[in-house]
């Protein structure tokens, strides 16, 4: 399945401040703040290899590629029309370096090859919630008890020794993303909370594991969004317009 790029379904966008060219659905499946975040959370160096769960248009390993034009960055993801933007957008940012495949985390379709870095913003609306106008977008984020284990052991098994997984969630699911961490070897090393403003409840966090691992668990001091005017804060801007990284921890990791 291939997507017009030309048709009205399409709208042609930026991300990172205008660094990133960003072809996305008009509907549906549209990137928010959460995937430039994650990106800027993982711990990468340039010629490292990258794996995303769930990459949809590519928004997280595109923001990942502007900050390191070195990496190398596997997404894989069901939707096939998605894909396909995918690499439009990869050929449009002139990255040659990120490649999509379409398959099933749960068929653990990258346990052959090794990865330095994985991630992953993980389905999480209720399965008895209300369901979204959009098909594609419902079944993108629609969570069942079971798909985050799966999640964290099809990212998890082709990790190098000491390689990290990086997971955005909202803090309902911080039990149970942690309890699949252990399980899969690639034990919880940080939270990290991210404030929608001073006071409020945290809206998700960015969760850290890494393979093998044994450092104690951290709780980050965190990152908030906006100021009480609506603007963002200097620190969130930064990161989401300026394309900074985003440390987890107080070591800067």
């Amino acid at each position: 399945m291939t997507v017009n790029l030309d048709g009205d379904a399409l709208t042609s966008d930026h991300l990172l401040g205008g660094r990133v060219k960003y072809l996305q659905p008009r509907d549906g499946l549209r990137a928010t703040i959460d995937p430039v975040l994650l990106a800027a959370a993982i711990p990468a160096r340039s010629g490292e290899r990258v794996l995303e769960g769930g990459a949809g248009a590519g928004a997280a390993l595109l923001c990942l590629a502007a900050r390191l034009p070195g990496i190398e960055g596997l997404g894989i993801d069901r939707d096939l029309a998605l894909l396909s933007l995918a690499r439009a957008n990869a050929d449009a940012n002139a990255w040659p370096n990120l490649m999509f495949a379409a398959a099933d985390l749960a068929a653990c379709p990258a346990a052959g090859e090794r990865f330095d870095h994985a991630f992953a913003n993980p389905p999480y609306h209720p399965a008895d919630g209300s369901p979204s106008p959009s098909h594609a977008r419902d079944a993108a984020k629609r969570f069942t008890p079971d798909l985050l284990p799966v999640w964290v052991e099809a990212l998890s098994r082709p990790l190098r020794h000491r390689g990290t997984l990086t997971l955005i969630l909202p803090p309902r699911l911080l039990e149970m993303a942690l309890t699949a961490m252990r399980a899969a070897n690639v034990p919880g090393e940080c939270i990290f909370p991210v404030w929608p403003k001073a006071g409020r409840p945290a809206r998700f966090v960015l969760l850290r594991g890494r393979k093998n691992g044994r450092a104690p668990l951290l709780l980050a001091a965190g990152l908030i969004l906006h100021t009480d005017t609506g603007t963002f804060r200097p620190e969130a801007d930064a990161i989401l317009r300026g394309g900074a990284a985003l440390s987890l921890s107080e070591n800067g990791a």
